[in-house]
Protein backbone atom coordinates (compact mmCIF):
# COMPACT_ATOMS: atom_id res chain seq x y z
CA UNK A 1 0.00 0.00 0.00
CA UNK A 2 1.31 3.59 -1.15
CA UNK A 3 0.27 5.72 1.86
CA UNK A 4 -0.60 9.61 0.84
CA UNK A 5 -0.97 12.33 2.65
CA UNK A 6 -2.30 16.02 1.10
CA UNK A 7 -1.72 19.26 2.33
CA UNK A 8 -3.64 22.43 0.89
CA UNK A 9 -5.59 25.81 2.29
CA UNK A 10 -8.06 24.92 -0.31
CA UNK A 11 -10.65 22.44 0.68
CA UNK A 12 -11.69 21.69 -3.05
CA UNK A 13 -8.28 21.00 -3.74
CA UNK A 14 -7.87 18.88 -1.61
CA UNK A 15 -11.38 17.17 -2.34
CA UNK A 16 -10.41 17.10 -6.14
CA UNK A 17 -6.71 15.33 -5.44
CA UNK A 18 -8.66 12.49 -3.38
CA UNK A 19 -10.99 12.22 -5.85
CA UNK A 20 -8.27 11.36 -8.30
CA UNK A 21 -6.37 9.36 -6.35
CA UNK A 22 -9.36 6.74 -5.77
CA UNK A 23 -9.12 4.89 -9.37
CA UNK A 24 -5.59 3.70 -8.29
CA UNK A 25 -6.25 0.97 -5.83
CA UNK A 26 -2.61 0.84 -4.39
CA UNK A 27 -2.89 4.06 -3.00
CA UNK A 28 -4.82 4.81 0.36
CA UNK A 29 -4.86 8.77 1.48
CA UNK A 30 -4.42 8.81 5.15
CA UNK A 31 -4.46 12.21 6.04
CA UNK A 32 -5.74 15.90 4.70
CA UNK A 33 -3.97 18.32 6.54
CA UNK A 34 -4.96 22.66 5.73
CA UNK A 35 -1.86 24.03 6.60
CA UNK A 36 1.57 23.50 7.37
CA UNK A 37 1.90 22.54 10.95
CA UNK A 38 -1.13 20.27 10.38
CA UNK A 39 0.98 18.37 7.26
CA UNK A 40 4.24 18.31 9.38
CA UNK A 41 2.32 16.50 12.26
CA UNK A 42 0.85 14.04 9.79
CA UNK A 43 4.23 13.37 7.92
CA UNK A 44 5.85 12.37 11.36
CA UNK A 45 2.92 10.50 12.47
CA UNK A 46 1.70 8.41 9.58
CA UNK A 47 5.54 8.53 7.55
CA UNK A 48 3.64 9.06 3.73
CA UNK A 49 5.42 7.19 0.96
CA UNK A 50 3.90 10.73 -1.07
CA UNK A 51 2.48 13.73 -0.51
CA UNK A 52 0.30 16.38 -2.27
CA UNK A 53 1.43 19.83 -1.33
CA UNK A 54 0.51 23.43 -1.75
CA UNK A 55 3.37 26.33 -1.65
CA UNK A 56 1.10 29.25 -0.49
CA UNK A 57 -0.39 28.42 2.77
CA UNK A 58 -1.07 30.60 6.03
CA UNK A 59 1.30 30.26 9.31
CA UNK A 60 4.20 28.44 7.37
CA UNK A 61 4.44 27.72 3.38
CA UNK A 62 5.01 24.55 1.82
CA UNK A 63 8.80 24.76 1.10
CA UNK A 64 9.13 25.89 5.03
CA UNK A 65 7.23 22.99 6.37
CA UNK A 66 9.61 20.39 4.35
CA UNK A 67 12.83 22.25 5.64
CA UNK A 68 11.58 21.09 8.93
CA UNK A 69 11.65 17.54 8.03
CA UNK A 70 14.89 15.76 8.52
CA UNK A 71 13.66 12.92 5.64
CA UNK A 72 11.28 14.87 3.41
CA UNK A 73 9.29 12.16 1.65
CA UNK A 74 8.58 12.17 -2.11
CA UNK A 75 6.20 15.40 -3.23
CA UNK A 76 3.74 16.53 -5.87
CA UNK A 77 3.35 20.24 -5.67
CA UNK A 78 0.05 21.55 -5.95
CA UNK A 79 0.66 25.38 -6.64
CA UNK A 80 -0.22 28.52 -8.38
CA UNK A 81 2.15 29.72 -11.40
CA UNK A 82 5.67 30.54 -9.63
CA UNK A 83 8.66 30.99 -12.46
CA UNK A 84 11.18 30.73 -9.63
CA UNK A 85 10.29 27.19 -8.01
CA UNK A 86 9.08 25.55 -10.98
CA UNK A 87 12.61 26.54 -12.44
CA UNK A 88 13.98 24.94 -9.12
CA UNK A 89 10.94 22.08 -9.80
CA UNK A 90 12.45 21.26 -13.50
CA UNK A 91 16.30 20.57 -12.78
CA UNK A 92 15.35 17.99 -10.59
CA UNK A 93 12.66 16.06 -11.85
CA UNK A 94 9.92 16.88 -9.66
CA UNK A 95 6.32 17.18 -10.84
CA UNK A 96 3.89 20.03 -10.48
CA UNK A 97 0.71 20.58 -10.52
CA UNK A 98 -0.55 24.09 -11.73
CA UNK A 99 -3.99 24.94 -10.54
CA UNK A 100 -6.82 24.56 -11.72
CA UNK A 101 -5.39 20.84 -13.63
CA UNK A 102 -7.19 18.36 -15.21
CA UNK A 103 -7.41 14.64 -14.54
CA UNK A 104 -4.99 13.68 -17.43
CA UNK A 105 -2.62 16.28 -15.45
CA UNK A 106 -2.73 14.11 -12.59
CA UNK A 107 -2.27 11.11 -14.44
CA UNK A 108 1.11 12.12 -16.08
CA UNK A 109 2.25 13.07 -12.15
CA UNK A 110 1.52 10.06 -10.49
CA UNK A 111 2.64 8.17 -13.78
CA UNK A 112 5.61 10.26 -13.35
CA UNK A 113 5.94 9.78 -9.57
CA UNK A 114 5.29 5.44 -10.17
CA UNK A 115 8.59 5.20 -11.96
CA UNK A 116 10.83 7.66 -9.17
CA UNK A 117 8.81 5.35 -6.53
CA UNK A 118 10.73 1.98 -8.05
CA UNK A 119 13.79 3.02 -8.40
CA UNK A 120 13.59 5.14 -4.75
CA UNK A 121 14.65 8.18 -6.23
CA UNK A 122 12.11 10.77 -4.67
CA UNK A 123 13.17 11.81 -1.58
CA UNK A 124 17.21 12.44 -2.56
CA UNK A 125 15.44 14.78 -5.76
CA UNK A 126 13.53 16.61 -2.90
CA UNK A 127 16.50 17.48 -0.48
CA UNK A 128 18.11 18.42 -3.77
CA UNK A 129 15.40 20.77 -5.33
CA UNK A 130 15.01 22.63 -1.53
CA UNK A 131 18.47 23.56 -2.08
CA UNK A 132 17.45 25.78 -5.36
CA UNK A 133 14.30 27.69 -3.99
CA UNK A 134 16.82 30.71 -2.86
CA UNK A 135 17.11 31.42 -6.86
CA UNK A 136 13.63 33.38 -5.99
CA UNK A 137 13.80 36.83 -6.15
CA UNK A 138 12.06 37.53 -3.35
CA UNK A 139 14.71 37.19 -0.20
CA UNK A 140 13.51 35.78 2.59
CA UNK A 141 11.68 37.74 5.44
CA UNK A 142 11.53 35.04 8.16
CA UNK A 143 13.62 31.95 9.42
CA UNK A 144 11.21 29.12 10.39
CA UNK A 145 13.24 26.32 12.55
CA UNK A 146 12.29 23.59 15.06
CA UNK A 147 13.13 23.76 19.00
CA UNK A 148 12.24 20.80 20.70
CA UNK A 149 8.67 20.00 19.09
CA UNK A 150 7.75 23.49 18.91
CA UNK A 151 7.77 25.94 15.49
CA UNK A 152 9.54 28.75 16.16
CA UNK A 153 9.27 31.75 13.52
CA UNK A 154 11.83 34.42 13.44
CA UNK A 155 12.27 37.20 11.38
CA UNK A 156 14.98 38.13 10.13
CA UNK A 157 15.29 41.98 11.41
CA UNK A 158 15.61 39.76 14.35
CA UNK A 159 18.73 38.24 13.55
CA UNK A 160 22.46 39.56 14.74
CA UNK A 161 24.20 37.17 12.74
CA UNK A 162 24.64 33.55 11.29
CA UNK A 163 27.49 31.45 12.26
CA UNK A 164 28.05 28.15 10.71
CA UNK A 165 28.46 24.99 13.04
CA UNK A 166 29.56 21.62 11.68
CA UNK A 167 26.84 20.84 9.60
CA UNK A 168 24.15 23.42 11.20
CA UNK A 169 24.31 27.23 11.02
CA UNK A 170 23.81 28.93 14.10
CA UNK A 171 21.43 32.02 14.12
CA UNK A 172 22.15 34.62 16.57
CA UNK A 173 19.12 36.58 18.05
CA UNK A 174 19.08 38.39 21.28
CA UNK A 175 16.80 35.77 22.68
CA UNK A 176 19.57 32.93 22.08
CA UNK A 177 21.09 31.27 19.36
CA UNK A 178 19.19 28.35 16.90
CA UNK A 179 20.44 26.29 14.53
CA UNK A 180 18.90 24.93 11.14
CA UNK A 181 20.29 22.10 8.98
CA UNK A 182 20.72 24.21 6.03
CA UNK A 183 24.20 25.83 4.15
CA UNK A 184 26.04 29.08 4.63
CA UNK A 185 25.86 29.43 1.00
CA UNK A 186 21.78 28.81 0.99
CA UNK A 187 21.61 32.12 3.42
CA UNK A 188 23.75 34.17 1.16
CA UNK A 189 21.89 33.29 -1.94
CA UNK A 190 17.76 33.93 -0.03
CA UNK A 191 18.55 36.56 2.41
CA UNK A 192 19.25 40.23 1.53
CA UNK A 193 22.28 41.22 0.16
CA UNK A 194 22.11 45.08 0.92
CA UNK A 195 21.32 43.99 5.07
CA UNK A 196 23.22 40.65 5.60
CA UNK A 197 27.22 40.40 4.04
CA UNK A 198 28.92 37.16 4.37
CA UNK A 199 32.39 38.55 5.50
CA UNK A 200 33.77 35.60 6.21
CA UNK A 201 33.54 31.92 4.96
CA UNK A 202 31.73 31.25 8.43
CA UNK A 203 29.70 34.47 9.68
CA UNK A 204 26.85 36.82 7.43
CA UNK A 205 26.16 39.56 9.56
CA UNK A 206 23.61 41.80 9.79
CA UNK A 207 25.05 45.17 8.39
CA UNK A 208 22.81 47.39 10.41
CA UNK A 209 24.04 46.18 13.71
CA UNK A 210 27.47 47.12 12.99
CA UNK A 211 28.99 50.21 15.07
CA UNK A 212 32.55 49.93 13.53
CA UNK A 213 35.23 48.10 11.95
CA UNK A 214 38.60 47.66 13.15
CA UNK A 215 41.72 46.27 11.82
CA UNK A 216 42.84 42.82 13.11
CA UNK A 217 45.67 40.94 12.01
CA UNK A 218 47.34 40.69 8.57
CA UNK A 219 44.36 41.52 6.10
CA UNK A 220 41.75 41.06 8.22
CA UNK A 221 39.06 42.91 10.42
CA UNK A 222 36.83 42.22 13.37
CA UNK A 223 33.14 44.44 12.85
CA UNK A 224 32.03 45.30 16.04
CA UNK A 225 28.34 44.98 16.55
CA UNK A 226 26.05 47.08 19.08
CA UNK A 227 25.38 44.05 20.69
CA UNK A 228 29.40 43.48 21.93
CA UNK A 229 30.02 41.44 19.52
CA UNK A 230 33.20 40.64 17.13
CA UNK A 231 32.58 39.00 13.77
CA UNK A 232 35.68 38.34 11.80
CA UNK A 233 35.88 40.27 8.36
CA UNK A 234 38.31 38.77 5.74
CA UNK A 235 40.11 40.67 2.81
CA UNK A 236 36.95 39.62 0.24
CA UNK A 237 34.02 40.27 3.61
CA UNK A 238 35.67 43.65 3.93
CA UNK A 239 35.39 44.37 0.43
CA UNK A 240 31.82 43.66 0.11
CA UNK A 241 31.35 45.51 3.34
CA UNK A 242 32.70 48.76 2.14
CA UNK A 243 30.64 48.41 -1.06
CA UNK A 244 27.24 48.09 0.92
CA UNK A 245 28.36 50.66 3.51
CA UNK A 246 30.04 53.14 1.03
CA UNK A 247 32.64 53.34 2.36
Amino acid sequence: MIKVVIIDDEPLARSMVSEYLQQYQEVKVVQECGDGFEGLKAIQQQQPDLIFLDIQMPKINGFEMLELLEQPPAVIFTTAFDAYAIKAFDIHAIDYLLKPFSKDRFDQAMQKWMEQYKTGTGQEQVKKMLEQVPTSPAYQHRIVVKVGGKIRIIPVHDIQYLEAADDYVKINTAEGYFLKTKTMNYFEQSMDPHQFVRTHRSFIVNVQLITRIDPYEKDGHLAILKTGGKIPVSKTGYAKLKQVLGL
